[in-house]
């Protein structure tokens, strides 16, 4: 029996199961998806999950690491 009985036409979940919050950027580590946008998943339309995930990409930037504790210190010289 074949697993297309089971396939969708939908997007999947970006979810690569590393769920944290960045604390002032609000954007999951693991899939750079928003709160509401990891919310409405699952009632998102297959439009609206593209086009959401048309725009992850873009915000990875927006997490680059900031150097802190002796790394910083040693950085700065």
């Amino acid at each position: 029996m074949s697993d297309d009985v089971w396939a969708r036409d939908e997007p999947a979940s970006p979810c690569v199961k590393i769920c944290l919050m960045h604390p002032t950027e609000g954007l999951c580590l693991g899939c750079l998806r928003t709160v509401d946008e990891i919310t409405a998943w699952s009632q998102l339309s297959p439009e609206a999950r593209r086009a959401v995930l048309s725009d992850l990409p873009g915000r990875a930037p927006r997490l680059r690491r900031r150097r802190v504790g002796r790394a910083s210190r040693i950085a700065k010289g």
